[in-house]
């Protein structure tokens, strides 16, 4: 098992805990990182260009002139792509579906991955308690000058009895929060450093533990 030492909320070194290699020591998989980053990036992606095609373009559906003996071009309806004001023949539209899928266990050991790779960069921090008794940012401030992150891409996990940390964290600036229970790959990868509880540690411990082996 890997050992890191865990801190108090100063950002004091303090005693180490043992982190489970089939969570913490997962070797390096980067082709299913990208293919399962890709698909969440995909599934919140929110399509915005749209243009109108024939059938959404404002005027009259009636044949401006016969379709033979005039000498001018055929033409069924002043809406036709090739004249001035008609639809688009092929542009984006806001039905377009960007949304991949990916099933369970490749999302799970995505997880898993994500955070050896914090491990294995010396970029996750464990917190004996994520507690701010006056839930003021300066308090996380100065544990986060004591970790020596301030300033840098920070995601606080949370169980849900911390929640009340948030309000010590939403204002400070690189800095995003997440439940411990909802986090992803995703969430990691956009973040440079993981802080975390110990309790938070012991439910990914419980909930991934037995899931595969290190090799």
């Amino acid at each position: 098992m890997t050992k890191i030492p865990v801190y108090n909320a100063k950002g004091e070194k303090g005693a180490e805990i043992e982190l489970p290699d089939t969570v913490f020591a997962v070797p390096a998989n980067d082709t299913l990182l990208h293919q399962v980053y890709v698909a969440i990036m995909n599934n919140i992606r929110q399509p915005v260009a749209h243009t109108k095609d024939r059938s959404d373009r404002a005027g009259s559906g009636r044949k401006p002139w016969r379709q033979k003996g005039t000498g001018r071009a055929r033409i069924g309806e002043a809406r036709a792509p090739h004249w001035r004001k008609g639809g688009v023949v092929f542009g984006p539209t806001a039905g377009r579906n960007f949304s991949k899928r990916t099933n369970r266990k490749m999302r799970r050991k995505a997880l898993r991955i994500a955070l050896s790779e914090k491990v294995r960069a010396g970029k996750l921090f464990v917190i004996d308690e994520i507690r701010f008794p006056g839930q003021k940012t300066r308090e996380f401030v100065a544990l986060a000058d004591g970790l020596g992150v301030n300033g840098k891409r920070l995601l606080v996990a949370l169980r849900a009895e911390e929640r009340e940390a948030s309000r010590a964290t939403r204002n400070v600036p690189k800095v995003e929060n997440v439940y411990s229970e909802d986090m992803s790959a995703y969430d990691l990868l956009n973040h440079e450093y993981l802080i975390c509880s110990k309790a938070s540690v012991d439910m990914l411990s419980a909930r991934f533990g037995g899931e595969g082996e290190t090799a």
